[in-house]
Formats: structure tokens, C-alpha cells, sequence
């Protein structure tokens, strides 16, 4: 049956296609029918006057836990939060149990998120199997079963004979191979900054050079390979200046930046707050200056959440062995319309680095309005003011630094595929 939604009086942003203005949005069986006038009868309307309308935002960084951890969250309950963040579409790191490293565990994922119908739900692949950094998946494989990139993440990528490989092979069929760069030799033990706060807490340290080396090594092989190389939840500012070199070059390296990193540093950890322990840790201002001016000189091109839940008895055992990682999805928006607040991106930068920058590095058909594509939308208003509290959050995980914190900006509406799954503070479906 075919149906029609008209999404009325929003402030049209689409950065894919520069589109900037107070418009109508027309739906019709699911894709984007039109930006304007249209002649034709709406079966359901939403009123966004005062609010943005925008592609679907999307996450290519989130860890679902499933399979093999569903107690700290699941397709079903992540995409749930996804949708309540606006997120339509996301990208799940291959950390599950058994891992991504096999053309079965893909096609497993994504039959469920079929299933649960309210966001696509993309794996990214193992690069080795296992996660054990010594022999390559079966790459095309894995992308013949939808995976649209490929990654260790949760473990880097150490040995530097098996990167090599990883990045020559995945340039041979244009994959992209995502780093969570840690030199473990560096940085084993630790459970936050290596620094002042450290010392003052007594706790083990990560040290920035244990990220910094890592990224200076696999740009090296990058240029030796020419591979599409992304750095992960970038947090340095030796790291910022590594990527940012290596774009002049004209290498093809890219990174993202979780909403952590550029809002909050190392001093949340202070009365040892476990709920502020991910990898890699917070680190100093400075750090978190040189990741903002790298979202705002385009070296990093990408917010993504490394949204990564965990149960409470993995958090409330103490700050050295609280497990790593914070909740991200039902936040990742508030947090980073502070950059538009601030002065450091524009609305549409913002949003272009949650919606078609993502969508271009990893070649989703995603993050557009255009006319004809699927219609993902996420409808905020950037001026709302709520509380987080963990309670309340769609996530089984309730682990987030920003409990008791007041935001500015909400998800009002998300719509996947023409379908209204989340309305005022309600999943629906």
C-alpha cells in the first residue's frame, strides 16, 4: 500500500547536497519524494517548525556485544538506542563472541537486524582471526557477507608484518582497514592518562606515545601500500599532527573523533570515577584542544561514539580494573552541537561529519536527502534542554559520564525507510 509522510516547516540541512532552508519534506513509500511543493495528499504529517531536519545520523563505531555478550546490550536493545539518538544507520565492531572473523557471524548479524526492522546494522570485519594480530580473515569473504570495513578494534593491530598484509591486500579491493592505534607495550596496565591525575590517583597510565607510535608506524605502511587507512577514536594532539601530515601528502588517511574526547578530559577520572575509563583514556586539555581544531580544519572528518555498554558489575569494581568504555549513542548529538555552540563548526559541517562523510569512507548509500534515496531522517531540536539520567537511557548500558549532566539539543523524531520509529522520547516498533 503506498503511503505519503509530510515532514512540514523544518530547517532542511543536507550537507551531500548543500541544501540549507526552511522547506517542506515530502515521503512516499519510503524514499525522499521531494524538497518543496508537491501536489499529493499526506497520510501522516510532523510538524518540525523550529526544528532540524536532517539525513539519518550515522555511527560507524558502536559495539553491540552481540553475539556472546547480550547481558551488556544486543541488536535488538542498540538499536533501540541508536534510534532514540537519531542514529538510522550503524556500524558494529567485530569484538562480539565468537568475532566477526567469519562470513557466518556477518550474516547472522545482519538477519537479526533485519529482524528488529528499526535501523541497518552494518559489520565491519575481523582483520585477523580471532583478534590475535596473526592471521588475515578472509577478507573478501567477510565483505561478500556485507561487511564494509575491517578492523581489530578493542586490540590494535600490532604486529607490523601482518599490517602490511592487512593494508596491501585490503588496497588490492579498495577495503578500509580502522586501527585502534595502542603500542600495548606502551600503554599494558594502564587504566588512565599517563600524566599529573595518574600520579595524584596512583593508578597505571596510558601514554599518548602509546597511541602516537602507532599511527606514525601504520602511516608508513600506509604510504608503502597505498591503502585506505582510518585511525579510530583519535585523542592526541601528536596524533591529530601525524594524520593531518599524511593527508598533505596526499595519502589516504583518515580518522574519526568520539564525543568524549572533544568534550571531557582526563580530570572527569578524579574521585576515581570508573564511568569516565574507556581506550583510549581522556587525556589532557591540550589533547582535547588539538581534536577539536582537527574537527574544525576537516582532519578529522568523522564523530563517531565508540559507543561500547557494559553491565554494572563491570564498572563498579574499582577504577584499575572497571572495565574500558562509556555509552555513547543517545548523547553523541547534544555533545556535539556544543562545536556549533562554540563556534567551531557550522550546523551543516556537524552534521556532514555524522551523515555523508561517513557514508563516502565507507561507501554506504546513507547520509543524503536526495531525491529518490531511502528515507533515513533525524529531526532535533538543537535548542531542548533535558538531564541524562542512566535510568532512563534505551541502552542496557548504563555506563555514561554525563549522568546528572544538563544537555542542550534533542531527538524529537527518527525515521528509517519512510517508517516513524522514534517519537517524542518513544521507540516505536
Amino acid at each position: 500500500m503506498s503511503s505519503t509522510l509530510l515532514i512540514k516547516n523544518g530547517h532542511i540541512i543536507d550537507p551531500a547536497n548543500g541544501i540549507d532552508e526552511v522547506a517542506n519534506l515530502w515521503v512516499k513509500d519510503g524514499k525522499v519524494a521531494v524538497i518543496g511543493a508537491y501536489d499529493g495528499q499526506a497520510d501522516e504529517e510532523i510538524d518540525a517548525d523550529g526544528k532540524i531536519v536532517c539525513p539519518g545520523l550515522i555511527d560507524m563505531h558502536v559495539h553491540l556485544r552481540e553475539p556472546g555478550q547480550e547481558w551488556k546490550e544486543d541488536i535488538e536493545s542498540g538499536s533501540r538506542a541508536a534510534v532514540a539518538g537519531g542514529v538510522t544507520s550503524i556500524c558494529c565492531m567485530p569484538n562480539t563472541g565468537p568475532h566477526i572473523d567469519h562470513a557466518g557471524i556477518a550474516r547472522q548479524i545482519i538477519e537479526r537486524a533485519r529482524q528488529v526492522n528499526l535501523c541497518n546494522v552494518h559489520p565491519i570485519g575481523a582483520v585477523t582471526k580471532n583478534l590475535d594480530g596473526k592471521e588475515l580473515t578472509e577478507m573478501r569473504e567477510l565483505t561478500r557477507a556485507g561487511c564494509v570495513a575491517f578492523s581489530d578494534d578493542g586490540m590494535p593491530i600490532w604486529h607490523a608484518g601482518v599490517m602490511r598484509k592487512a593494508l596491501e591486500y585490503a588496497s588490492s579491493f579498495g577495503f578500509m582497514v580502522i586501527q585502534h592505534a595502542e603500542e600495548k607495550e606502551l600503554t599494558a596496565g594502564g587504566a588512565i592518562n599517563e600524566g599529573w591525575i595518574s600520579t595524584q590517583l596512583g593508578v597505571s597510565g596510558m601514554p599518548a606515545a602509546g597511541e602516537d607510535s602507532m599511527i606514525a608506524r601504520d602511516i608508513m605502511l600506509a604510504r608503502l601500500s597505498d591503502a585506505r587507512y582510518h585511525v579510530a577514536h583519535i585523542s592526541t594532539k601528536g596524533g591529530v599532527a601525524l594524520i593531518r601530515q599524511a593527508q598533505k601528502e596526499g595519502l589516504k588517511v583518515s580518522t574519526e573523533a568520539a564525543p568524549h574526547h572533544f568534550a571531557l578530559t582526563e580530570e572527569e577520572v578524579l574521585g576515581y570515577n570508573s564511568d569516565a575509563k574507556m581506550s583510549p583514556p581522556l587525556r589532557t586539555e591540550a589533547d582535547r584542544q588539538a581534536v577539536i581544531e582537527g574537527l574544525r580544519d576537516g582532519t578529522i572528518a568523522v564523530i563517531a561514539t565508540d559507543h561500547a555498554p557494559h553491565h554494572e558489575d563491570d564498572k563498579r569494581c574499582g577504577l584499575s580494573c572497571a572495565a574500558f568504555g562509556i555509552v555513547g549513542l543517545e548523547t553523541m548529538l547534544p555533545v556535539s552541537l556544543d562545536l556549533v555552540r562554540g563556534g567551531v563548526l557550522t550546523m551543516s559541517e556537524m552534521i556532514a561529519k555524522m551523515t555523508c562523510n561517513p557514508a563516502r569512507l565507507l561507501n554506504l548509500d546513507a547520509g543524503t536527502l536526495s531525491v529518490g534515496a531511502e528515507a533515513d531522517i533525524t529531526i532535533f531540536d538543537a535548542d531542548a534542554k533535558w538531564t541524562v539520567d542512566r535510568e532512563k537511557m534505551v541502552s542496557k548500558g548504563k555506563n555514561t559520564p554525563w549522568h546528572g549532566k544538563e544537555m542542550t539539543g534533542r531527538v524529537t523524531h527518527t525515521v528509517k525507510a519512510g517508517r516513524l520509529v522514534f517519537a517524542e522520547g518513544e521507540v516505536r516498533g
